[in-house]
């Protein structure tokens, strides 16, 4: 039974006139007084814990609350570690920009792309560019097209002032399936080989 996220009433703490007890090793002992119940668990010199206060009666099981607690505390601290916080980077250009620059940010987005953060990319307008704004945005088709191998587009080229701005995400990758074919050929070569054999060695013996 899950233990309740609440705070947890312990040993002197549960007043209630009746309660289910399960014990150490998960198995019912039964309805008794709150009072019997801490005293099963005093025997074993271990605390009456209330996992589910909501249920009827409430639920309390034996353990050791402070290893309990303990644990609970790592597993929040793995749980936390484990966590990765996405951010969103962005990637500056201008309309006229140079190969070498353009393959640069390429280069940029790739790495953020492959850390798991999402890219923002933008091309800005100096000037009378302003009036060109298709140019930003097959800028942006040729750099999706470059950087599709490892992203995908959440929010297709769009105007924000003197910039148009795309927005990518990391693309998930498909685990590698074997395929059928292969996998039936390589169940069929062992009993081809095998049927094989003998037919070489009856023509060895008639030679």
């Amino acid at each position: 039974m899950a233990i309740s996220k609440q705070e947890l009433q312990i040993n002197e703490e549960i007043r209630d006139k009746e309660v289910l007890v399960i014990d150490a090793d998960g198995a019912k002992k039964g309805v008794m007084s709150a009072k019997d119940a801490q005293k099963l668990a005093y025997d074993q010199n271990l605390d009456l814990v209330k996992i589910a206060p909501q249920a009827t009666p409430p639920v309390c099981r034996v353990m050791d609350y402070g290893k309990y607690c303990f644990e609970q505390q790592k597993r929040e601290k793995e749980a936390r570690k484990n966590q990765r916080t996405v951010e969103i980077k962005e990637i500056r250009m201008f309309s006229a920009i140079d190969t070498h620059d353009f393959e640069t940010k390429v280069a940029q987005g790739k790495k953020f792309l492959q850390g798991g953060d999402k890219v923002k990319v933008s091309v800005r307008f100096r000037k009378r560019a302003i009036a060109h704004p298709h140019l930003g945005e097959e800028l942006l088709m040729r750099y999706r097209d470059e950087i599709g191998e490892v992203a995908v587009v959440d929010k297709p080229p769009k105007m924000e002032g003197r910039a148009i701005v795309m927005f990518m995400s990391p693309k998930q990758q498909k685990p590698e399936k074997a395929d059928k074919g292969q996998k039936k050929a390589q169940k069929q070569q062992p009993a081809q080989s095998e049927a094989a054999q003998p037919a070489e060695t009856g023509e060895k013996q008639e030679g």
